[in-house]
């Protein structure tokens, strides 16, 4: 074997090599490498938190999910449409009649995922999304008013209530949308718009303001 095919072998073996980095540390790495993160004044900002979180889609048969979810996580899976259920850090959104969305702490994804997967076998399926999306908070009594600049859905009280979620178009970018309460709301999206989705939350805001929250 000549010297070239030698190099090309160790070359092959060290672009499949996997890094040696801390897993946790890199799911915790911001997306939001250009955010302007300085605040606005104005009557009423709005608060931005983004927040870490693992994030796991669940997909199969409503009965066999809910009994791992139940038994792993005791919490409810939410059956019915554009729903969710809470219980302290852990969310589960209804995204389609055989798919889930769920955001816990990044430090329980592992433990949680061996948890389903085990109680649902080959039932269920699950994806681990979270180097994928991140987690914005919105919050503030001008929550909706810059909301409605930002989607052509009604995110008003009556229509939108608290623990509602829908998949809609958010600045021409899709995300999942879901109020908390009142004058809170919580944007699930994809990492490679954050930066675009950010300055666009702080331009909607301008005459509202806007204020940067730490997550804690």
């Amino acid at each position: 074997m000549s010297n070239s095919e030698h190099v090309g072998i160790a070359r092959h073996a060290a672009y499949h090599q996997m890094p040696a980095t801390d897993l946790v540390l890199d799911r915790q790495a911001s997306p939001l490498v250009r955010g302007d993160r300085r605040a606005i004044s104005g009557p009423a900002p709005i608060g931005v938190t983004e927040r870490m979180m693992g994030h796991l889609i669940l997909r199969g048969s409503p009965e066999a999910l809910s009994t791992a979810v139940v038994q792993s996580l005791g919490l409810a899976l939410p059956a019915a449409p554009l729903t969710s259920s809470v219980e302290g850090a852990v969310c589960i959104r209804w995204l389609g009649p055989d798919e889930w969305l769920l955001t816990l702490p990044t430090e329980a994804l592992a433990q949680t995922e061996v948890d389903l997967r085990q109680v649902g076998g080959a039932e269920i399926a699950l994806v681990d999304v979270s180097g994928g999306q991140t987690l914005l908070l919105i919050e503030g009594d001008s929550a909706t008013q810059v909301l409605m600049k930002s989607t052509s859905y009604d995110v008003g009280l009556q229509n939108f209530p608290a623990g509602k979620v829908v998949t809609t178009t958010f600045a021409q970018a899709q995300v999942v949308l879901r109020r908390v309460n009142d004058v809170t709301f919580e944007l699930v999206l994809r990492r490679s718009f954050a930066d675009y989705l950010w300055a666009w939350l702080r331009d909607a805001a301008t005459e509202y303001g806007f204020a940067i929250h730490d997550e804690g």
